[in-house]
């Protein structure tokens, strides 16, 4: 093991403890090669860059990373004049996307604690380390050297299976409460523990998590049910009291229904089984699947004229029990249909006229004249005077809007009449 010192005030002091490939045991069989061509080229060029975070987490435990972050002293316009295949991204947190096909690798530079935590300044290696959340995520791996760069004591947490913060306990999730999510997710996957103060924090803290956006909260979701143990990270954060604000309406079955809470953390399990396939749909299908199946009366007939409706009902309550997580519609339309093709029942997508495809125009916001009368035939056409008097009056400016658009509109339509004619020639 090495020392890596730096001179401050005329002496030496030591900064950090670098892990020879002997002594951190990472495969360099498992680092993808095109991360560490962007580190080499990087250095090549006269930077300092290193594969950061989760990835060297994951290496030195013996997991194959998924996905690899690097990190360096290259300014994002730097880095773009290095590979032809990046584009900067962000305004306030510039960060480069470099483009291999159809993969992107997550470049950033340093960041400095000049402006406190948050800060979007540039800055040291140093300064960086210290604004990264626990230290199992604050390792710097260098592929060309195989060396492992360690700051903040990250391996020695590592090596005894405990997850410690980096920024002090009173800031870390005022900071940012996502972190939260976080801490527990990495214990339950890795097995490391959670030190008491530490949890003791989470659960006096959990509530911070009602003010995040639905979006980091869905990116969160998934995450969790696309990794190794999705069930077992589940049930770690309700412990904690942390999933009532990612799935607050499972939470709420958990205590009211014996039994959903055991059948929900199950069809999580499933995911992670070998004979999972990821059919369009089929991950989200695992959130909602045991509350749909509790909601649909799936022992009585479904005849051909109430299907749609009862399907339609179903996905109305899948989409309000999946909150705060919004999925696109056509991704819990697949998760439906998959439910409902295990009880034998085919919902899909039809040619417009047919009743059911009107059905599905009207999930992604078709009026309501669009679904059909109610004997399943489609509407009879209306003629243009008819059509024009069943349209809403409007009022005010933009009634008076609309009403000129639709006159221009029929006045183009016909022959002549309405079209402006050219100037009669002078008489000669």
């Amino acid at each position: 093991m090495r020392i890596r010192y730096a001179e401050e005030a005329g002496a030496l002091v030591k900064k950090a403890l670098v892990y020879t490939k002997g002594e951190h045991g990472i495969n360099a069989g498992d680092v993808d090669p095109e991360a560490a061509l962007i580190t080499g080229r990087l250095k090549a060029a006269g930077h300092d860059a290193y594969v950061v975070g989760g990835a060297v987490r994951d290496l030195l435990l013996g997991k194959k990373p998924k996905d690899f972050d690097i990190a360096t002293d290259a300014s994002p316009g730097k880095i773009k004049k290095v590979f032809r295949n990046a584009r900067i991204i962000g305004h306030r947190f510039r960060l480069v996307h470099v483009y291999f096909g159809p993969r992107i690798f997550e470049v950033s530079t340093f960041r400095s604690l000049k402006d406190g935590p948050t800060s979007n300044t540039f800055g040291t290696i140093e300064e960086d380390v210290l604004r990264r959340d626990f230290t199992l995520n604050a390792l710097f791996y260098d592929p060309q050297e195989e060396v492992v760069v360690d700051y903040i004591d990250g391996m020695r947490d590592i090596r005894k299976k405990r997850i410690r913060p980096i920024i002090p306990l009173q800031h870390i999730f005022t900071d940012d409460p996502v972190r939260m999510i976080r801490a527990v997710k990495y214990a339950a996957s890795t097995g490391f523990r959670i030190p008491f103060s530490l949890g003791r924090k989470i659960r006096a803290q959990a509530g911070l998590l009602a003010g995040i956006s639905p979006s980091r909260l869905t990116e969160e979701i998934f995450k969790i049910i696309r990794s190794s143990c999705p069930a077992k990270i589940a049930s770690a954060l309700d412990s904690y009291g942390l999933y009532q604000y990612l799935q607050p309406e499972a939470v709420r079955l958990f205590r009211a229904q014996g039994g959903f809470r055991e059948r929900y953390m199950r069809t999580l399990a499933s995911l992670s089984s070998p004979g999972f396939k990821d059919a369009p749909g089929a991950v989200l299908s695992s959130l909602v699947r045991d509350y749909v199946e509790d909601c649909v009366e799936w022992d009585s007939d479904f005849p051909s004229d109430t299907l749609i409706e009862r399907f339609k009902d179903a996905f109305a309550k899948a989409r309000h029990f999946v909150l705060p997580m919004n999925p696109p519609r056509v991704e819990l339309f697949n998760a439906m249909r998959l439910i409902f093709a295990d009880h034998g029942l085919t919902v899909t997508k039809f040619r417009l006229g047919d009743r059911r495809h009107q059905f599905r125009r009207a999930l992604d916001g078709g009026a309501d004249g669009e679904r059909g009368a109610p004997d399943g035939k489609p509407p009879a056409p209306q003629k243009p005077q008819a059509a024009a008097a069943s349209r809403p009056a409007s009022g005010g400016a933009e009634g008076a809007a609309a009403a000129k658009k639709r006159k221009r509109r029929s006045g183009a339509s016909r022959s002549g009449a309405g079209r402006r004619q050219p100037p009669a020639p002078a008489a000669g």
